[in-house]
C-alpha cells in the first residue's frame, strides 16, 4: 500500500531575538480601551507563568512571508536531494499575506505560493502552487492535502511550507501580542510504496458557530486606530475549546490507526500555550487511562520561538530531524502524532510512522 512520508524537514528561524524584558516600556490596555493598571513587570511575569514564553523571533523590516517560506523550502530541498522540476505540488500555509513591515498592506496576490515557486526557479508547469488559509493548523492541513492528492495518484512529490510574519500583525497596546512570532518550515513528503513508513491517518474538525471569531481581526486595543488589523484572540474561549475538543479529535485519529497507544513515540502539538499544550497531551493520555506523561513524549520550543502560527509544528520537527533539541530524537518505526488548533476554529491530527 502507498503511503506519503516526510523525505526531509527545512526551516527558516530569523536571527532577531525578542525577550520578554523587550515589553517593559509598553503600555497594555484590555479590550474595552482601559488600561492595565499592574506594572509591566507583573504583566510580563504573568504571561511568562501562563505561557512558558521567554523570547520569541522577529523577521527583519523587509522580509516577507514568501522570502522565509522560499529560505525553509531551499533547507529541505537540499536536506531531500531530489531535483526541485520533480514537485508536483507546492502548498504553503500562511494567513496574512506578504507584509514588509508593521501595519503594511496585506499583500496577497499573487499567492505565496507562486512567489515561492518562482523564488526557487522551478520551471515545471505542472508543478501547482496553492496557499491554504486554515489558521495555525495550516500547515498540518497541507500536509493532509498533499496525502490526499498523492494517495489519488495526483502527486507523488509535495512541497509543504508554513510561514507568517505575525510581528507585522501585532497591536503592541494588547499583552497577548506578546505571543506572537515569525518563522518558516518545509517539509518534502513523497510517495513511498514501502508500507511500513509514513502518514497512517488523519482526522479534521471544525467549528464556526460560536467559535468563529475566537481569532480574528481587530483595532488597537487602545482605541486609538478603528481599522480592524492587528490580530487578536479570546485567549479563554480558545483555551477552553482547544481542551474540550482537540484531545478527542486526537484520540479519534489514533484510534482509527489501529496503532497500541502504548507505542505513541512522540506528540508534536502546535507551540500554542505551554500549560494549554501540557493539558491537551494530558487529557489525551487521560482517555487512554495514562495518568502521568512519559518521558520526552511532547519536544516543545515556544519558551524560545514564541507562536509562529503555521510554522510552529514544522519547525519542531525539524529542529528534532535535526538533533537540535536535547534529550528528543526520532527513529525508525516510531509512531509520532501531529496536532493543531487555530482560527476558524479549526483543529486536525495526524498519526504517522517513521
Amino acid at each position: 500500500m502507498a503511503r506519503s512520508k516526510i523525505i526531509a524537514t527545512g526551516a527558516y528561524i530569523p536571527a532577531q531575538n525578542i525577550p520578554n524584558e523587550f515589553f517593559l516600556d509598553s503600555m497594555f490596555f484590555d479590550p474595552d480601551h482601559m488600561e492595565i493598571q499592574q506594572s509591566r513587570e507583573t504583566v510580563i511575569q504573568k504571561f511568562k507563568a501562563i505561557t512558558g514564553i521567554k523570547q520569541r523571533r522577529y523577521a527583519p523590516e523587509g522580509m516577507t512571508a514568501s522570502a522565509m517560506g522560499t529560505r525553509a523550502a531551499e533547507d529541505a530541498l537540499a536536506n531531500a536531494s531530489i531535483d526541485r522540476e520533480s514537485i508536483d505540488l507546492i502548498i504553503v500555509a500562511q494567513n496574512y499575506g506578504d507584509m514588509k513591515y508593521h501595519g503594511a498592506p496585506r499583500d496577497m496576490v499573487p499567492s505565496l505560493s507562486s512567489r515561492i515557486k518562482h523564488n526557487l526557479g522551478i520551471k515545471n508547469a505542472g508543478c501547482i502552487p496553492y496557499d491554504i488559509i486554515f489558521g495555525c493548523p495550516g500547515w498540518l492541513q497541507g500536509i493532509i492535502q498533499a496525502d490526499i492528492a498523492i494517495r489519488a495518484g495526483e502527486a507523488e512529490t509535495c512541497l509543504v511550507i508554513g510561514t507568517e510574519t505575525l510581528s507585522r500583525v501585532l497591536d503592541p497596546t494588547d499583552r497577548d501580542s506578546m505571543i506572537f512570532s515569525d518563522g518558516a518550515g518545509a517539509c518534502i513528503i513523497k510517495k513511498s510504496l514501502d508500507g511500513n513508513s509514513g502518514i497512517i491517518n488523519a482526522a479534521v474538525r471544525s467549528d464556526t458557530g460560536t467559535e468563529l471569531e475566537f481569532i480574528y481581526s481587530g483595532g488597537s486595543n487602545r482605541g486609538e486606530i478603528d481599522e480592524a488589523r492587528f490580530i487578536k484572540m479570546k485567549g479563554r474561549k480558545v483555551y477552553e475549546y482547544a481542551l474540550k475538543h482537540v484531545p478527542l479529535a486526537m484520540k479519534e485519529c489514533f484510534d482509527r490507526s489501529t496503532e497500541n497507544i502504548e507505542n505513541l513515540r512522540m506528540i508534536f502539538l502546535h507551540q500554542a500555550n505551554e500549560k494549554m499544550d501540557e493539558a491537551i497531551v494530558k487529557r489525551f493520555l487521560e482517555l487512554y487511562g495514562i495518568e502521568s506523561l512519559p518521558k520526552n513524549i511532547m519536544p516543545m520550543n515556544i519558551s524560545t520561538l514564541g507562536n509562529s502560527s503555521v510554522a510552529t509544528i514544522p519547525t519542531l520537527l525539524h529542529q528534532v530531524v535535526s538533533g537540535e533539541l536535547e534529550s528528543f530524537g526520532i527513529s525508525g518505526g516510531d509512531v509520532i502524532m501531529f496536532a493543531s488548533v487555530g482560527a476558524g476554529m479549526n483543529i486536525n491530527a495526524v498519526t504517522y510512522k517513521w
